[in-house]
């Protein structure tokens, strides 16, 4: 069975990368709720956070994330997210991280998508992140 996000993680499709270990792997969102709306995924294919067996040193990149978002986008916080099975677009585990802003129009779930400009306006997103991480 493909996996969208395996063939992210191999390298076979594209995706505008921030972070890469042995552990996980962190990209943007395609279709972001705010620019610099990243996934982080877990290297090895699993569907859900019960099937996750070392929890621990994929959090600790999610924490990390959530911090190199906050003072490369200059936001004022972050909203981090994730969905076991319902309503999970990707059946791999992944955790949304999503910059905040007061007033940022952001309410409950609702989550209004935007889209990039251009590849360039992605990559700069992209390594504003990367550069504090």
């Amino acid at each position: 069975m493909s996996c969208l996000f395996c063939e992210i993680v191999a390298g076979e499709r594209p995706a505008f990368v921030v972070t890469s270990d042995e552990v996980a792997l962190s990209f943007l969102d395609t279709r972001p709720v705010f620019k610099g709306h990243l996934l982080v995924v877990p290297r090895a294919h699993v569907e859900t956070l019960t099937d996750l067996a070392e929890v621990g040193p994929f959090f600790e990149r999610v924490q990390h994330l959530a911090g190199a978002v906050e003072k490369g986008l200059e936001a004022a916080g972050t909203f981090v997210a994730m969905n076991n099975r319902i309503s999970q677009s990707v059946p791999h585990l992944h955790v949304h991280i999503v910059p905040r802003n007061r007033k940022d129009g952001l309410r409950g779930f609702f989550w209004p998508r935007t889209r990039y400009a251009s590849d360039e306006e992605a990559e700069s997103y992209a390594a504003a992140i990367r550069r504090t991480s």
